[in-house]
Parts: C-alpha cells; structure tokens; sequence
C-alpha cells in the first residue's frame, strides 16, 4: 500500500480538501458499504457512557405560562420517587422501581407481541432499528447544502468543512442526549453566534400522539449544562413556529418575528425579552423523519441584525449530521429504559416464582407488586370458575394504601359484594384487555350510569386482563386496576399504551404462577383426600372388633372339627353353613395345615383377618362374593390333605395359597375384565392386564398391611417378600387368560414325566394350576351343587350383560345374554372340555387321591349334555 504520508498523497488530499463537492459526489458514488461501516466504527466503538447528570427541578418561568411548562410526569429524564410523606414503603419483598412513572409514559417497544397465529410470545419478528450510516445521510436534509458551508469569521470553504467536520466529531461519541445537546448548543453558536437558542425533541407519548419538548430553552452564551437544562417546556404539535418547523420538516428564517403570524408573543411578555430574528430548522435522521427543532434567536452581528443565506446553510449542514447522533443516542436511551423496564418485569416475575404453594400469598404478591410499580389505587384479582362460565371462584382485592403492610400477612377484609365483576367478567369472555380512560364515559358498559352510589362510579380510568393458563387457550383469572395517580398531584389519569403492555407481560408470569399454585393446592387436596380415603377404608376394610372378639371367643371355645364341617371331602357344599361357620371353617383349616403354630400368628390376628376378608366381599354380587373365596380355600384344603399334596409343598407355599384363596376376588364387582376395559373404569387405567386380579391383589396387601390383621408378622424379611410374591402371581393365575396361556407347559411337563420337583418354575406352574383347578371346582361338585351354583354364576353374567346394553349400548354375548339361557347347558359342556378336563385329568395324574375332581367334573358333563340335548329339543329352557 502507497505510503498516506507521502508528499503525492498530501497534494492529493489538499486537493480534495479544496473541492469539497467533488469529493462529496465521488463519496456518494463511489464509497462502499464497508467504507462507511469503517468510518463510522472508528467514532463510535469507543464510546464510553457519560456519568448520569443530575439537574435541579427548578424554573425560572413565570407561573403564569403553567399551560406551556411541561408536567413533572412527562419529564423524559425526570428520575424523581416518591415522597415518603405521601407514598406508603414497598412492602417487603418489594422490589425497588428502576423506572419512573414518567418515563414509563414514553413510547416503548411491546414487551409481548402476537405470533402469526394471534398467540402472545416474547419473540418479536420485527428487527431492532439499525444505527444508521454517515454515508446514507450525506446527501439527505440540510447536508444537501453542504458545498456552501461556513463558519462565522472564516472565508475559506475548506476551512469551513474542516471545522464542521471537527465539530461533527466532537459530538459523535455522546449517547446522553442531553449532554449531547448542550454540545450542540455550543456548535451551533460557534456557527452563527445568535443571542439565544432552543432545542426541541420530538416526543410521543404511549398514545402515540406527537409533541415537542425542549431540552434547552432560551439559553444564552456561557450557560452551563445545569443552568441549560433547567427550564422545560412543552410545544404543541404544528403550532407556532417551531411547531411548524417540526410539522412541515421547513426551515424558517424569520427576519421580524413580529411581523410573521406564527409567532407567539406570550413568552417575551412573560421574560421580557424582545425577539427580533429568528432561524428555526428542522433536526432529521436518517430516514428523513424530523427528530427534533433547533432554534436561533437574534443574529449578534451584521447589518441588521438577521441571520443570513450563510448562517442557515452552516446551521443545516450542521443539524444534518448532529441529528444522526441525536438520534443515535435517543435510540440508546430508549434501550436503556426497555432495559430497565425488563429488569423491572424480571424482579417482579421473581417474586412469583418464590411462592407456589398457597393461592391467597400469591395473588398478594402479585396485586402488592403490580400496584407498587403501575401506581394504580387499587388492584384486584378475579380467579375464574372452571365450573362455570361466568362466575369466578375466588377474588382478592388490595389498596394501594396497603403496601406499607407485610405481603405475607392475612389480607384485610373487604366487602366483595362492592367490587365490580362486570368489566373482569367482559375480559374473561373476550379473552382481551379493556383500557378505559373514563369509565362514565364508555358507551360499552352502559350500568355506569345505574347505580350513582355504587363503588364502581368511584373508578375512572380502568385497566384489566385476562390472566391465561401456560398453554395460553384458557382464561383462569384477570387482572384489573384501577385509577392510576399521577405522583406529584395525586391525581387520576389514564392508563397508557406502556401500562397495558407491561401487564400483559406480566400477567402471562401471573399465569404460570396461579396455574403452578393451583396444581400444587390440588395435589396436597388430593394427598389429603387419599389418606382421609385410606383411613375410612381401612376402617372399614377391617372388621368390627366386635366382630373379631365374637369370633375369638366362639374359636377358642371350640372350633369345629374338619370332619364335623366336611372340609376334608370333594363333595363339600357351603350350602346348609351359616356365615359363622365359614369363618370358624377357615380358622380350622389354618390350624390343621399347621400355619398357626409354624409362623407364631396371634390368634386375634388370625381372627381379625379373616373376619376383614369376608367384609370386603361384596354382598350384592350374586357368585363372587366370600362364599365363593370360603369355597375355593376349601378345595385347596382338600387338595392339600385329602389330594396328599401338602408333603410337597413347603409351609410358605401352603400358607400362600390359602391366602391367596380366600383373597383372589376381593372386592370383585360382579363384572369381568373386559367389561371393566371396554368401560373406561378407573382400574383400567391402573393395570394394562389382568386388571380385577391385580386389583384383588393390591385389595389383600392392603388388609394384610392393616393394623390388627397382621398375620405374616411372625415372618422374616426374605419369608414375607417371598410369600407376598407367591400370594401374587398366585392370585393372577385365577385369570382364565393367563392360564389359557400357561397350561400347555404345565401339561407337557407332566405327560412326559419332566415336572422336577426342585425346580422353583415347574412349582409355580404348579401352584398356578391348583389356583385354577381350587377357582372352578364348583363344576366337580355333586350335580344339585353344581346346578346350583351354575345358576348363581348365570345370574351375575345376566346381570352384567344388562349393564352392557344399557351403559355400553353393546350386544352381550351369549354367555352373559339372558335371552340365551337355553344355551346355558352347551356352554357347559363346552366349558367343561375346553378348561376342565384336562387340567384335573393332569392333577389326578399327579396324584390319585386327586381323582374325584376328575370323576364329579365328568358326572357333570354328562348331565350338561342331557339337559343340553332337551334344550335342542325344546323340553326345557336352560336351567329349568
């Protein structure tokens, strides 16, 4: 690269310093991205942010011009709090407003914005302005006058620029506008030396209305930043002429300000000043959009005292750059304040997440912390009914006068029948938020007017939203304030555009917090029922001790003997037993298999346990009540003494399958599983198979578990975990399904003499056929018996085949059709040669003394077929 010393490169400079215009147009045409991206990057990637300057709030306006001082509230850098005489502290747990009120009225960018779908997200599609180019501005505005330039007391163009460009620079490296704008005030009178000057900004306020401010006003030579800043005032938009400055984007050059219509008088009576000249021009950014006014008043030299062709095109090739770095630096001011506001939205939204367990402390902190930051007089907060459509369950009200009070303390009380519902119950149905800046004056909400001494007339300016769920498609509760104060006057004003954008920020935090909270609430309210749950059913799953002490008294007395009951034979019928017998039959057989003695069970436990197991029988179930449990234990204990089994098994394995017997339908409903599938009953949503046998296996677990029905209590660690497995899988083998599945390995094995004793499989197999054959043994008793119990089981299935047509709407099968009782007969049979046969013929292989269980189920096929056979012939019909 050329050496940019060398004596060429200077003649060339020098050259371009003096014809500026040819070096403007060649810039223009022939400068590229990059080169305006380095040029301005080297004046601004040093930027350091100047310290905040503190300014007195003091004017030296007469009072009289009130109208046109600009209100403490719309002072855009008036960082003033609350005086502690008027404002109750934040509560603790509070956090420290970072934001005032005043400058929450200027314009910010929404927090929340709608998706494409109308669904709030914090992700703007929109790009954040760009920091605009020097280059994309040099031929924009005033700067188009740039090749007359001049600087007072200079006659050399070169010179001129050079000393723009010098000034240009000076200010290029401020982000405080206003520091900045006492720079320009410097400048611009070094430019063209007038006796007084003002600067005003374009503002708007959260209505999006425009206004001008001023950031000096009538300043003078040698005023200082403080002294610049002191006065502030406010203009309104095209009135006057910097007003028409800032509408019409004009400069003016007004040699007698008294002869031109636009100019007001008022304030030279006021200070009593003469205004004779005036230059006012236009501050525009990059886009050509005027930012701001600048005005010069009375020219100090020439010939009559006016401000020249001169001085206007110094002063606009001036504001054409100075305008970039006032809008620069408003634009990081603004960042600044959206940050702060943020950080605000982010301390609050803190507070929530601290407390997710009680509804009432939450709704406290919010309506607390959103009436500390929105400076509204009160806040209430609706939760809505999921009952109801246009009712809300709960609603907490606080005043503003309440902040002073500890947030977890118990809420004052008050009358919720003087709380407005209707506005909350308008944002609930809409989905909306409602800003009403006075309420006596929306025609929407016509009973306003009904009621003068109603609270709500109280209400002027009003705010409410909806508060959604985390999926954002419910409305569980709304947010609603109401009159905010202004903090100087302490009077109501209107709710803005920042005010509803921060509070439909924080109500989705609101949301989340509630919906969180109610979980939480509904969770222990359901751990609460559950155990309340327990506790009655344990109650009640456990017998009376009454009970208990009856059957105690009457076993230790004398228990009958297994020959008195029959309880030893096949052929047993429960039939001509009273219930008191059942329960001494079962304390029998526990004494004569040995369990008693062997597992040091208490005698009262026993007891009580058995009594419990007959109680959560259900007695309205015709077949699948205790009778049935008595009556499979009983065919076990046959098995096992009569069938000479019991030498084969171990005591744990005995003592298993008698429990597992007199529990394995527990709590039965009178309906099968399919039934219980295809009706979506809460235990199918429990077990994925076998759903009843799970359920009368969680049914005995939890009587064994309860207080005085202990029974296993005598047992080891490694006895009980083994017992309560075996008592499990025994009870899932009653399922026809799982044994369906199960007892072709069973067969094989014993068909071709491979069932090893020893092997802990081959023995559950075993212990799982025994449960089957113990389950269905009423098809082995004498014929009267089993034609008996055949119709109780017909009973049940005719009662659950109602239930399918009249809940599920369904056709029942045969099986359970009482319009196919004549079938009653061939379904036995066919019963009796699909399930039966087999299995007893495999057991009477094991053991001869087995045999009558082959030898009754036999006898009965062969009445099943008779009756079958008269069936067909119409004779009889099913049963009779």
């Amino acid at each position: 690269m050329e050496d940019c010393c060398s004596p060429e490169s200077e003649r060339m400079e020098a050259w371009l310093d003096d014809h500026l215009e040819f070096t403007h147009s060649y810039f223009i045409r022939k400068a590229s991205r990059e080169m305006v991206n380095a040029w301005f990057a080297e004046r601004v990637h040093s930027i350091k942010e100047n310290p905040p300057q503190q300014r007195p709030h003091q004017s030296s306006t007469d009072p009289s011009s009130a109208s046109t001082i600009l209100p403490p509230t719309l002072s855009l850098l008036d960082n003033r709090c609350p005086s502690p005489a008027t404002v109750p502290s934040p509560a603790p747990g509070t956090p420290t407003r970072k934001i005032s009120a005043s400058e929450f009225d200027r314009p910010l960018r929404p927090i929340v914005v709608k998706d494409s779908e109308g669904s709030l997200t914090f992700l703007s599609d929109t790009d954040r302005e760009t920091v605009p180019l020097w280059g994309s501005v040099m031929g924009e505005g005033g700067g188009g006058n740039g090749g007359g330039c001049g600087v007072a007391g200079r006659s050399s163009g070169g010179d001129r620029c050079a000393r723009l460009l010098e000034l240009v620079k000076d200010v290029s490296s401020h982000l405080d506008v206003t520091a900045l704008c006492h720079k320009i005030f410097l400048h611009i009178n070094e430019l063209i030396a007038a006796d007084r000057y003002s600067l005003f900004l374009v503002g708007e306020d959260s209505s999006n209305r425009k206004f001008l401010v001023s950031r000096l006003f009538d300043v003078a030579e040698g005023s200082t930043l403080e002294e610049s800043c002191s006065n502030c005032i406010r203009l309104e938009w095209n009135k006057g002429v910097v007003g028409h400055v800032a509408s019409t984007g004009q400069p003016l050059n007004i040699k007698n300000a008294y002869e031109d219509p636009r100019f007001n008088a008022e304030v030279d009576l006021i200070t009593g000043y003469k205004t004779q000249s005036i230059l006012c021009l236009p501050i525009k950014n990059h886009k050509d959009e005027v930012v701001g006014v600048a005005q010069a008043i009375n020219k100090k030299c020439g010939s009559d005292g006016a401000f020249t062709d001169q001085d206007e095109k110094d002063f606009s090739a001036y504001l054409a750059f100075s305008g970039i770095v006032l809008h620069n630096a408003q634009l990081y001011e603004t960042s600044q304040l959206e940050n702060r506001r943020n950080q605000v939205l982010l301390d609050l939204t803190s507070l929530i997440f601290e407390e997710q367990q009680c509804l009432e402390v939450l709704l406290r902190k919010i309506a607390g912390t959103i009436l500390s930051f929105m400076q509204a007089q009160a806040c209430t907060v609706f939760i809505a009914d999921e009952d109801s459509m246009n009712s809300f369950s709960s609603v907490f009200h606080m005043e503003y006068e309440e902040l002073g009070e500890v947030l977890d303390a118990p809420k004052r009380d008050c009358d919720v029948s003087q709380i407005n519902y209707m506005y909350a119950q308008y944002v609930k149905n809409t989905m909306q938020p409602l800003n009403i800046t006075d309420v006596t004056k929306d025609q929407r909400f016509p009973w306003t007017d009904e009621n003068p001494d109603h609270t709500c007339n109280q209400i002027k300016s009003l705010l409410c939203t909806p508060i959604r769920n985390g999926k954002k498609d419910r409305v569980i509760g709304v947010c609603q304030l109401v009159n905010k104060m202004d903090e100087p006057s302490g009077s109501v004003k209107a709710f803005n555009r920042n005010d509803e954008q921060f509070l439909e920020a924080f109500a989705i935090f609101c949301g989340l917090g509630i919906q969180n909270t109610q979980m939480y609430e509904t969770v222990e309210r359901a751990r609460a029922k559950q155990e309340v749950t327990l506790e009655v059913l344990s109650y009640h799953a456990s017998a009376a001790d009454e009970e208990s002490r009856e059957l105690q008294v009457t076993a230790v007395a004398t228990v009958p003997s297994a020959q008195s009951l029959r309880l030893l034979d096949f052929s047993f019928s429960d039939f001509e037993l009273s219930d008191a017998e059942t329960t001494l039959g079962t304390i029998r057989m526990f004494v004569d298999l040995n369990l008693v003695q062997n597992f040091q069970m208490k005698y009262t436990s026993l007891c009580q346990w058995v009594m419990s197991v007959k109680k959560n029988y259900r007695k309205n179930v015709a077949y699948h009540n205790w009778r049935h449990a008595f009556n499979t234990a009983q065919s076990m204990f046959a098995l096992l003494k009569s069938g000479r089994l019991q030498s084969y098994l171990s005591d744990l394995e005995v003592l298993a399958l008698m429990i597992a017997t007199l529990s394995h339908d527990l709590d039965h409903r009178g309906v099968n599983n399919s039934y219980i599938q295809r009706s979506d009953h809460p235990l199918a949503q429990l077990y994925c198979h076998s759903t009843m046998e799970h359920h009368h296996f969680d049914h005995c677990l939890m009587i064994l578990n309860s207080p005085g029905n202990q029974i296993l209590s005598g047992l080891s660690l490694d006895e009980y975990k083994a017992t309560l497995k075996m008592i499990e899988r025994a009870i899932l083998a009653t399922d026809l399904a799982l044994y369906m599945k199960r007892r072709g390995e069973f067969f094989e094995l014993t068909k071709n003499s491979q069932f090893v004793w020893e092997d802990e499989h081959h023995r559950d197999l075993l212990r799982s056929m025994l449960m089957t054959a113990c389950d269905i043994s009423a098809i082995t008793k004498p014929w009267p018996v089993q034609k008996r119990i055949a119709e109780l089981v017909a009973t049940e299935f005719f009662e659950q085949g109602d239930k399918e047509r009249q809940e599920l709407n369904i056709e029942p099968s045969d099986l359970m059709n009482r319009e196919k009782r004549d079938k009653i007969p061939s379904m036995q049979v066919s019963f009796i040669d699909a399930i039966c046969t087999q299995l007893y013929e495999t057991l009477a292989g094991m053991s001869e003394f087995c045999s009558p269980l082959l030898e009754g189920c036999q006898e009965n096929r062969q009445h099943w077929k008779l009756l079958a056979e008269e069936c067909e012939k119409g004779l009889v019909n099913g049963l009779v």
